[in-house]
């Protein structure tokens, strides 16, 4: 099926703006799922889809296009209409499976770092965790958790527009959760700036990263007290 744009060129400059942190072929595989699923593609729906800059996903079609990835036809009305090559499907496919064995890799990763933390807990004594980020993390932990005898109590996160996840009450700071052993890091968002912030209000020592997110250790100016 064609897709067709209200964009009759190609004509849009590269944004300046590439805070958004997706690498080349995170976006080229939104722009080849967003064509080959949205019949009403726009460029300008495709960049609000994928949180990029409007002359960004310019650019990249005019890439798919060089590349044989994507066919553009002429279409009633002054329009275009966009079509996936059979070159195009493959690199979907191929993409696609490169993020899956990505994503396996990153869980598998979080499986063990996350068990090496919640043996940290037992060995300690810690038997109420709280976690710090609302995440597909949180929903991991959760899950591992059920092997010990560690009760989760809930997650903070100031962010979350929901009252529950995974099954546990959504809190914007730590002292709202009550007798909380210690706090586990499972923010995906920014999660090196959340760890700075939780550092002011909660005991290094028991605030708990996984090796994962790679954080650096802050210079901290104030520190929360061990009670």
């Amino acid at each position: 099926m064609a897709h067709h744009c209200a964009e009759n060129s190609f004509g849009f400059k590269l944004s300046n703006n590439h805070s958004t942190g997706q690498g080349e072929a995170e976006i080229t595989l939104g722009l080849l799922k967003a064509v080959g699923e949205d019949a009403d593609l726009t460029q300008r729906s495709a960049a609000h889809e994928l949180g990029i800059a409007l002359g960004l996903v310019n650019t990249y079609f005019k890439r798919c296009v060089k590349k044989g990835l994507i066919k553009v036809r002429h279409a009633p009305a002054n329009r275009y209409a966009y079509y996936l090559t059979p070159k195009g499907f493959a690199e979907k496919s191929r993409l696609t499976g490169e993020f899956l064995a990505q994503s396996l890799s990153l869980f598998r990763q979080a499986q063990r770092d996350y068990q090496n933390i919640l043996e940290s807990c037992v060995a300690n004594g810690w038997q109420r965790i709280g976690l710090c980020g609302a995440s597909d993390l949180a929903e991991v932990l959760t899950l591992y958790a059920r092997d010990y005898q560690i009760d989760v109590v809930g997650v903070v996160d100031s962010q979350a527009v929901v009252k529950n996840f995974a099954d546990l009450p959504v809190v914007e700071q730590p002292n709202n959760l009550k007798n909380v052993d210690a706090f586990i890091l499972t923010d995906l968002t920014n999660p090196q700036s959340v760890y700075e912030h939780l550092l002011t209000q909660i005991p290094a020592e028991r605030l708990l990263i996984p090796e994962l997110l790679e954080l650096s250790q802050p210079t901290r100016k104030k520190s929360a007290r061990t009670p």
